[in-house]
């Protein structure tokens, strides 16, 4: 099974809001998920991220791999880089 972590839209008609989850890729966009890592609201002003660090640490450094916008998010919370730091400890 291969796991990605990536957005699925939650929210209102013309009000979307997006979790970031983790997810098998065989699964369509707003379907079955292992686990909710984070939130990502682009309609608020400024944009709201929230990202549990701890589990999408957990789940890059089991293999998953996070789609473009998903790696940006992740930058924006500094996850990436403390993903970063325990891929360099783990070697």
């Amino acid at each position: 099974m291969s796991v990605k972590l990536r957005l699925t839209r939650v929210g209102k008609t013309k009000q979307p809001q997006y979790r970031i989850v983790a997810t098998d890729s065989r699964s369509p966009r707003d379907g079955r998920f292992i686990e909710i890592v984070g939130q990502y609201n682009p309609r608020a002003e400024p944009s709201v991220v929230t990202v549990d660090n701890a589990k999408a640490v957990k789940w890059l450094m089991d293999g998953a791999q996070p789609t473009d916008r998903v790696k940006k998010l992740l930058e924006i919370s500094g996850a990436w880089s403390d993903f970063g730091t325990a891929r360099a400890a783990a070697k």
